[in-house]
């Protein structure tokens, strides 16, 4: 008896891992016949839990969705995951879901072996989190999980996307993937009326609803999405769009400036180009004075003149100071 209990958790946990298994491939994991796979899906069922079972050749099991939530198992890494992810979305990472992770961070605290609690508890003993200085916009859950659901099930979405000059468009689109980029959601897309990828800043979406139509998988615009989105976003999706001239070697540089911030190119011998962006000013002048080098803004114009006022501002602020020796 306690060797089929065993067997019924694990094969729970199985279910819980992907979203469709065949019968032989659960009888190879718990080596078993696809005979006794059988018997303990049935068994499952009569325990509440909502087994679905597709015949033929493409067909296989899955977790459907029940009146209840069943219970998840998590090993021990999964565990300390989920209740770090939790404190992170207790403190507003996303818009709306603060009392709700609380909620369910005091329920996984409350059943955690005391070996996991006590490395939860260390970790957020040993971690400070650093405001940001410009607040991140907002970003709607119930938002994300509908384009997460999209993504995973290849399917159409219509929605509103509102641009930088605030003009509201609607799209038609086959969502590929969510990056999260610095403090930003971004949805990878093929743009149906513009026959084209495109990247979709989350907090300009609005009004997003599956239309139900299934699509084909499309070859993706890069191997590495995250490098598709950074590059994008860096030319085109701020305020602000700055080139700044760097007296300082581009390999240097390079591994000064994360990705987030922009991208460097050589010019010439000694110095690059960093091409940047951001959604204000000051953002842009922290930026460039925290690389540590000097530089020569090339454009915009209004941070030409942003710079200069700040240069004034300091070179005033320590007018009457005498130079510190060394």
């Amino acid at each position: 008896m306690l060797e089929t209990s065993a067997r019924l958790l694990r094969l729970l946990s199985l279910l819980q891992v992907r979203r469709s298994w065949t019968g032989p491939e659960l009888a190879e994991r718990l080596a078993v016949s696809t005979r006794t796979v059988r018997n303990d899906v049935d068994k499952l069922r009569s325990l509440g839990y909502p087994v679905d079972a597709a015949p033929g050749v493409t067909g296989g099991y899955r977790l459907g969705a029940g009146a209840e939530l069943p219970p998840l198992l998590l090993d021990d890494d999964e565990a300390v995951a989920v209740a770090l992810g939790l404190r992170g979305a207790a403190a507003g990472a996303v818009e709306g879901i603060e009392e709700t992770s609380v909620r369910a961070l005091a329920k996984l605290e409350q059943v955690l072996p005391s070996r996991l609690r006590r490395r939860v508890q260390a970790l957020e003993g040993a971690t400070v989190t650093v405001p940001y200085d410009v607040p991140a916009p907002a970003v709607d859950a119930a938002l994300l999980a509908t384009l997460s659901m999209a993504c995973r099930d290849r399917e159409r979405i219509r929605f509103g996307y509102r641009s930088h000059a605030e003009d509201i468009s609607r799209r038609t689109a086959e969502p590929l993937r969510l990056v999260r980029w610095g403090r930003r959601w971004y949805l990878v897309a093929w743009d149906l009326d513009r026959a084209d990828w495109r990247t979709f800043r989350v907090d300009r979406i609005a009004d997003c609803l599956p239309v139900g139509a299934r699509f084909p998988p499309r070859e993706p615009p890069a191997d590495d999405v995250a490098a598709y989105v950074s590059s994008r976003v860096s030319a085109a999706s701020w305020r602000y769009h700055a080139r700044v001239r760097l007296h300082a070697p581009a390999e240097r540089m390079a591994a000064h400036i994360p990705v987030a911030a922009g991208t460097v190119v050589p010019d010439g011998a000694g110095a690059c180009v960093l091409e940047t962006g951001a959604d204000s000013l000051d953002t842009l002048a922290v930026r460039l004075g925290s690389t540590g080098v000097d530089f020569e803004v090339l454009s915009p114009p209004e941070l030409v003149d942003h710079v200069a006022r700040l240069a004034g501002r300091y070179a005033r602020a320590v007018a009457g100071s005498s130079p510190h020796p060394g």
